[in-house]
């Protein structure tokens, strides 16, 4: 049995080394050829693509992170534009609860009272609507200012660098130009 599997082996070798010499193959420098091939595939993969794919990681993850901040911006603009609509629409209200009160006053008095009545009516309109509009142009105000303040704080960390005090107002400019328009 050992003598087949030496005849078996001897043949194996035979052919094995019948094919290298075809092809022209010499063992010594076969093997050495491998082991450099190694040796720059080790080399490669620790110097190059090692840094190379953890600085694509790094810049995935900064793109990733601006991402959800944008998102969280759009989040909280939609919320300050939700609330002044609640406080635009609670001011007009209070307006026209104040004309009905005022309206019903008016017709159970007298026609002198009723002149008073229209008159202090009027007067109760003119403030509800200054006081209205003077808080929609404090929350309109407001609003810029933090939606100025977000954009240059987005735009500072997603181009990674610290905005200047022109650059912070040339933004907040156009960033207040575009919400108007």
């Amino acid at each position: 049995m050992t003598l087949l599997l030496a005849s078996a082996t001897a043949e194996q070798q035979g052919v094995v080394s019948e094919l290298a010499g075809k092809f022209g193959v010499t063992w010594p420098l076969f093997i050495a050829q491998i082991i450099c091939f190694v040796l720059v595939m080790i080399v490669l993969k620790k110097y190059a693509f090692g840094p190379v794919q953890k600085m694509l990681e790094e810049r995935r993850n900064r793109i990733a992170e601006g991402e959800a901040k944008l998102a969280q911006i759009e989040k909280q603009l939609a919320e300050s534009e939700a609330a002044t609509a609640a406080a635009i629409a609670k001011a007009n209200e209070d307006a026209q609860r104040m004309i009905a009160e005022a309206r019903d006053g008016a017709a159970a008095l007298s026609e002198q009272k009723a002149q008073e009545a229209i008159v202090q009516a009027q007067q109760i309109i003119a403030k509800a609507e200054a006081a209205a509009k003077a808080d929609r142009d404090r929350l309109t105000v407001e609003l810029k200012r933090e939606f100025g303040r977000l954009v240059a704080a987005t735009t500072a960390q997603v181009a990674g660098k610290v905005l200047t005090n022109e650059d912070q107002s040339r933004l907040n400019e156009e960033a207040l130009t575009k919400v108007e328009a």
